[in-house]
This record gives structure tokens, sequence and C-alpha cells, in this order.
């Protein structure tokens, strides 16, 4: 049975709006780019997932295959929320895991539009019958418990939390994490945004929910990313060349959220991320602090900051120093989000789990141009989806 998993290609659609293109365009350009980049076709492939959250009955998956190779092999379609993309490469990972397949095609595809996450959901009815209801006998949706009705309230709510109980965070500190993010997608070629933002401009921008003001949240939009994974085995009878760009997949790990007080009215993100931290540490055996980056689920100011505490990159309860002290930044001590983050990156929610892993993996080979961080050589990859679900992965860079 394998006991390693590389990742032999990998390939991204620049984020943004294409109104003009459908989802099996965008989905096909990122498949093929990643078969590319690994020098394969889809002869070589043994199994493709395919990640989408907008369309979950749409048999997308089958759709793709039909524009970049129908080979009869299986196909399988991931909805996980913000997880989605990650998903996908987790279950390509299993089935190599698994024997049943020696390289897959993961790939993550969205499409939409300006139909934003900040826009809540249908108006409410001018009368609101607070009755209990439902198999939870929940009075309203589950949503944060200030009922905002809004995706930036669930996660200022979380974020508020974290400064209730921690020192010396407050909406400054919060506020940082979007303008280092914006400052560091205008390196990034492939990002929504490439805008530098100050400080006070980020804090002076609309309120949409305290303290996330508009600079503090993630765009939404199109795109797709895509990876191909392969084992160990399959890796050592490959061109040397193409070994050498091959990246270890060190640590794969997927948790949900475990029950706990007040997880009717707030989403927990905070447990289920340490718990698939400290999982994909072990398991890597890699120590925080090793971390020569990572790419974090920033989908609003308040969740980056919280999850430097969740992910062990700080002392526990130091997230606003590590903002304060500039860790997080580029030059910092453990740069964070330096392709831009979803802040500025953008977050189609499919391809992001993918689209982080590609950053990584461009990292690791030192081919991400005037972004690079110089001697990489492990990072981390994490995303949320609500609900909840939580993806991690530990990349290194290893002579094979």
């Amino acid at each position: 049975m394998p006991d390693d998993l590389w990742i032999l290609g990998a390939s991204m659609v620049k984020f943004g709006r294409y109104p003009d293109r459908d989802l099996m365009d965008i989905g096909s350009e990122a498949a093929v780019g990643a078969l590319s980049d690994a020098a394969v076709s889809m002869a070589d492939i043994d199994i493709l997932v395919v990640g989408n959250q907008l369309e979950p009955v749409g048999g997308v998956g089958q759709r793709l295959q039909k524009q970049i190779g129908q080979t009869g092999i299986p196909v399988y379609n991931v909805t996980n929320a913000c997880a989605t993309g990650a998903s996908a490469i987790r279950v390509v990972s299993m089935a190599i895991k698994a024997g049943e397949a020696e390289m897959g095609l993961a790939v993550g595809v969205e499409k939409m539009g300006k139909a934003g996450l900040a826009e809540g959901r249908a108006a409410r009815p001018e009368k609101v019958a607070y009755e209990r209801e439902g198999r939870t006998g929940a009075v309203m949706s589950v949503e944060g418990i200030l009922g905002t009705d809004f995706m930036p309230g669930v996660f200022a709510h979380a974020g508020m939390e974290y400064a209730r109980n921690h020192d010396g965070v407050g909406f400054e500190q919060f506020a940082r994490v979007a303008e280092k993010n914006h400052a560091h997608s205008s390196l990034n070629p492939l990002a929504q945004y490439q805008k530098t933002f100050g400080l006070d401009e980020v804090m002076a921008s609309p309120m949409m929910s305290y303290p996330n003001t508009l600079l503090m949240c993630c765009p939404t939009g199109d795109g797709s990313a895509a990876a191909v994974v392969v084992s160990g085995e399959k890796l050592a009878t490959l061109d040397p060349a193409v070994r050498k760009r091959a990246v270890k997949v060190s640590a794969s790990v997927l948790t949900t959220d475990p029950w706990v007080e007040g997880g009717e009215q707030q989403p927990d993100v905070n447990t289920l991320t340490r718990q698939a931290a400290d999982k994909a540490y072990e398991q890597a055996g890699v120590d925080p602090q090793d971390l020569d980056l990572v790419e974090l689920h920033d989908c609003f100011a308040t969740a980056e900051l919280i999850h430097y505490d969740n992910l062990r990159l700080c002392e526990p309860g130091g997230a606003g120093d590590f903002i304060d002290s500039r860790g997080p930044w580029r030059d910092g001590r453990i740069p964070v989000n330096v392709s831009g983050g979803l802040i500025s990156k953008g977050h189609p929610i499919a391809a992001t789990g993918v689209a982080n892993i590609y950053e990584i993996v461009t990292h690791l080979r030192g081919e991400a141009g005037d972004r690079q961080i110089e001697g990489a050589t492990v990072g981390l990859a994490h995303v949320i989806g609500l609900g909840s679900t939580c993806a991690v992965h530990i990349l290194e860079k290893a002579a094979v």
C-alpha cells in the first residue's frame, strides 16, 4: 500500500469575473494546466475528483471529463462548503492510499460572479415569529449569537470573542491583517485584486459588521485550480526532471467540529482547526515554527487573526502581538497568505482549497516569481468550510 503522496503538477486560473466563460471553460483550463505541469495526460490519470459548491447536482466532474479526456475512469463530485477543493484532494489522496489508484487529478472550480457571501439571505418578512422549530428547536438560523444574518457577522463575532478573551487585540489589529494581504496581492498576477491599501484606508472603508470593514472581507468571483497527486511508487518510475519538481504531501487531514457549548448558535471555527493542525503536525513531524509559509482561510480579517492562534503560529493568546510585530508579513517570522489570501486573491468557493495548495507548491519549487519566499522548504495550507469542515495540508520540498 502506498505510504507517501506527492503533488506532481499544479495549476490555477487567475481569480476574477469571467462573464463570457462558463464553468467548463475555467475548469478545463486549470485541469489541462495541471496535467501539462505534471508532464502527463488524462491517459495516465486513474481517478478524477471535481469540487464545486454551487452546482452540486450538475455532474460537473463528468461534464469536465468530456472536455479534457473521457477515459472511463472513476469520477467523484465533491461539495464541502469552502473546504470543497481541499476535500477533492483528500478524496484523490485516499484513493491512492487505498491502492485503488496510482495517480489522480483533483479540480476545484466555481463561477460565482457577484453573488456575494456578504449579501446575506433573502429579505426578512416584516413580522418575524421567533418560535422553536426544526430538528434542534432553534428560533432562528445558525448564523451567530447576534443574529446578523450576514456572513461577515459570524466571523466578526468569532474575532470579537477572541479579542474579549485576549489582551492586545482590537479593531486596528484586525485591520492590519487586511493591510498585509492587500499588500501581498500586489505581487501576485493571479490575484483578483492587486491594489494596496494603507491601514487608515482599511479602517475607513464601509463597515460591514464590526470590526470587519469592506476591505477586510473577501470578494466573490470565478476561478479554478487543479492538482495532480501521485504515489511515491509511481513517482519513482517517472523522468528525473519530472521527479525533481514533485512536492511531498507530508500531512493531509480533514476534521469536522465536535460538539461545543454554544455551537448551535455560533459556528465554532476554532476547535476543528486546532485538532486538524495538531494532527497534521504530528503526521508530518513538523513543528509550527518550522513553517516557511502558510496559506490560511482568511475569508474575513477576523478569521485570519484567530487562526494564527489556532494553527499555533504564535504563542497562545498572542495573535495581536504576532500581527503588530509583522510576524505574518512576507518578511516576518512565518509569512501568511503571501498570495494575498482570500481577502485580495479572491474566493471562488470550491477553487480556494486547491489554490492554497497551488500557492505552497509554487513557492517550494522556487517558481513564485516576485512573491517568492526564498529558501522555502515546508508550507501549510488551511481551509474552513462552515458547517463545519477543516482541511490542513503540510507540504515539503524533498529530494526524490
